[in-house]
């Protein structure tokens, strides 16, 4: 007899779908898949079946295909079928075989559930999947996230039979005379889960036969401190982080309240990216050299004064324009410039408006971004400065220099930080006929 009840009350208790969904089945043809189908099917719920030939197992392969697909026309199922060539991609994308099989039945999965209209994946993973699951994570390192296992709802992702063991799932399908397939791959130790699964777990059975209980209820805990830990860190980060218009600005003085310091403040930052150790070497340099800069694969965390301020990472910054002079616009990353010419020998103060003596350029002219040793005479000077110290006299954070447009003549000359200060040399004077007026319309 199938448990039915308890396969209802998980999967109320878990809110895992809703009467009228529309489930997508992941079934391999082993026991655990085969059982799942069963109880979907004797529960009365719509769904369709999928099936992914990985061609790693030869004619194994093609007979667990060839199984799924009568088993889905016996049960008058809808059947999704495809095929990879996992070793080119593993080998194209230099992963394991293991983890592109993986990638690309995820990827698949989805792709098939928004087209044909089904609400969730399910999936037939059970207690001893999420116990290997947590001692793979802890051998490899986890953060918190990593103990609680497999959850049985993500997303679209639904574990309807994690209340079950192995064995449980076994004795289940002796007892309903359940046909499946077996897969050999299952007992090559070539994988790390499988030897986590023949070499490890029997191990620690011997310690505790009822091991997957015991993770069942670790599990449980895990999951809830997960959760206290989550809405502690969305408070502290409504608290902490401020949102501007360049970047998120959390001021260090806030960061060293923070207790315990580097997990809190890894949880912060968790969403941008940055590991462990990157936030460890971050809190190390608080108080160090201003402009330091931490990176994850997506933004960079740049220590500036009092702050920390993180900002998207951005391809290309070092852009490079040139202006002709017949131009009436022109357009520089996401500034936009007018240029016209007056015979009339005026200005007036404003910050987004360059006046320049206009028989003193040569074109063209080249609008870029500030690279290090650009110098320049400020309006007024008579001496040369380094950019990079008058971008600290002016307070501007490291993060936005790159994305300040720099003026340059067509002799090397530095002529305007834009929208901040004008070189010396190309201001009005008695003896200026022409003047050009360069503007920021807008930044």
């Amino acid at each position: 007899m199938l448990p039915l009840k308890q396969f209802q009350d998980f999967i109320e208790q878990h809110q895992l779908f809703t009467n009228g969904n529309k489930i997508l089945l992941a079934v391999s043809g082993g026991k655990d898949s085969v059982l799942m189908l069963h109880l979907f099917k004797a529960l009365g719920v719509n769904v369709g079946v999928a099936h992914c030939n990985f061609n790693l197992r030869a004619d194994e392969a093609t007979r667990d295909e060839h199984f799924v697909k009568m088993l889905s026309a016996s049960l008058n199922l809808t059947f999704h079928l495809t095929h990879f060539d996992t070793k080119k991609y593993a080998g194209e994308n230099k992963i394991s075989t293991q983890m592109a099989a993986r990638e690309l039945r995820y990827q698949w999965f989805e792709e098939i559930r928004a087209q044909n209209g089904y609400d969730y994946i399910a999936l037939a993973q059970h207690q001893n999947d999420a116990v290997e699951t947590i001692l793979i994570n802890l051998v490899r390192g986890t953060g918190i996230s990593g103990l609680h296992g497999i959850l049985p709802k993500r997303d679209k992702l639904i574990r309807p039979i994690l209340f079950l063991s192995k064995v449980e799932i076994e004795t289940i399908v002796d007892d309903n005379d359940l046909n499946f397939v077996e897969d050999s791959s299952n007992l090559s130790t070539n994988y790390t889960r499988n030897k986590i699964r023949l070499d490890v777990i029997p191990h620690l059975q011997q310690i505790n036969p009822n091991l997957e209980h015991t993770f069942a209820q670790n599990i449980n805990r895990f999951s809830q401190l997960e959760e206290v830990l989550n809405l502690h860190v969305l408070q502290l980060t409504k608290e902490i982080v401020q949102q501007r218009k360049n970047g998120l600005y959390i001021a260090i003085s806030d960061i060293e309240k923070l207790k315990p310091i580097n997990l809190l403040l890894f949880e912060i930052l968790k969403p941008y990216g940055f590991n462990e150790t990157v936030i460890s070497e971050l809190i190390n340099n608080l108080h160090k050299q201003s402009g330091l800069r931490f990176l994850s694969t997506t933004h960079q965390a740049i220590i500036d004064r009092d702050y920390v301020i993180i900002s998207q990472l951005i391809e290309n910054v070092n852009q490079y324009k040139m202006i002709h002079g017949n131009e009436v616009d022109f357009y520089f990353d996401t500034h936009h410039f007018g240029l016209n010419y007056t015979n009339d020998v005026g200005y007036t103060v404003d910050k987004d408006k360059l006046y320049v003596d206009a028989d003193k350029l040569v074109f063209p002219l080249v609008i870029r971004n500030w690279q290090n040793g650009d110098k320049f005479m400020p309006l007024g000077m008579r001496s040369f400065k380094k950019l990079s110290d008058f971008f600290i006299d002016e307070k501007i954070p490291v993060h936005l220099k790159s994305d300040i447009p720099i003026l340059i003549n067509g002799n090397g000359d530095v002529i305007w930080i834009a929208g901040l200060r004008q070189d010396n040399r190309y201001k009005l004077t008695k003896a200026t006929k022409k003047v050009a007026i360069f503007e920021v319309k807008i930044k």
